[in-house]
């Protein structure tokens, strides 16, 4: 990768994302809180925090807007200019305000998901016609297939992912797939590595006093991590597998 070449276009997502960041109290406070099921008295114990509370917290708006301007960065710094960053950037402040509201309540609101997803589908079908790429859209669908299929696996036979991964998962699977193998690959397996790894640090802070943890901002960081590295290792393997069948 071209690193100098790419620090323009990170310094104008940085800006742009920081002014999106700064609306994450807007974006949560207009959130509905989730209804009683059927046949629940009362909310769970400890009772969630209302999403209009946690709107209220004290430094969000600026604390969200650095948030989004690093990862917006980052993703601007892993692309350089492309047509895919017309969808990828306004979709930062919606990935800030998810984790915010999944660290702090372990919910990750269909109400800003929904919304990603037609965003992530569209901006994917302009990409295709933009560039005439087909293969844009069929990767974005291997990615949706995959990432989606993963977690609603882990959902349906083990403990601790709710579904509101698997909702995430399939949009971020449309999003990393549509840039490639690589970048699908590489944010996968690094909300893993990272959920395990930011673990510790919870349970150490006891933010968390069991195995399970929002496992939401993990995915997010992974899929950041998955843009900016996710070419080079796919580089790097493509080369390596060349050359061992050389």
């Amino acid at each position: 990768m071209d690193w100098g070449a790419h620090v323009a276009t990170a310094a104008a997502c940085a800006v742009v994302g920081a002014l999106g960041g700064w609306l994450v109290p807007r974006l949560v406070v207009r959130l509905p809180e989730p209804a009683l099921t059927q046949g629940q008295a009362q909310p769970p114990k400890p009772p969630k925090p209302l999403y209009a509370d946690l709107a209220k917290t004290p430094g969000l708006a600026p604390k969200s807007a650095a948030w989004a301007a690093l990862a917006a960065g980052l993703i601007g710094l892993g692309t350089g200019w492309s047509w895919s960053l017309l969808f990828l950037i306004p979709l930062v402040p919606i990935g800030v305000a998810l984790g915010f509201v999944d660290f702090k309540a372990r919910l990750l609101p269909t109400r800003l998901i929904a919304p990603s997803y037609l965003l992530v589908i569209a901006g994917v079908l302009v990409v295709t016609v933009l560039t005439g790429d087909l293969t844009v859209l069929r990767w974005a669908a291997i990615g949706w297939a995959c990432a989606g299929g993963l977690f609603w696996f882990l959902w349906r036979f083990t403990r601790g992912m709710g579904y509101g991964d698997v909702r995430l998962s399939g949009g971020l699977g449309l999003a990393l797939g549509h840039l490639g193998w690589g970048e699908l690959l590489v944010g996968l397996y690094a909300a893993f590595v990272l959920g395990a790894v930011g673990w510790i640090p919870l349970r150490l802070l006891k933010i968390t006093t069991d195995r399970k943890v929002p496992f939401g901002p993990f995915m997010l960081l992974g899929a950041v991590v998955g843009i900016l590295w996710g070419a080079d290792v796919a580089g790097y393997l493509a080369g390596y597998l060349a050359g061992g069948q050389g």
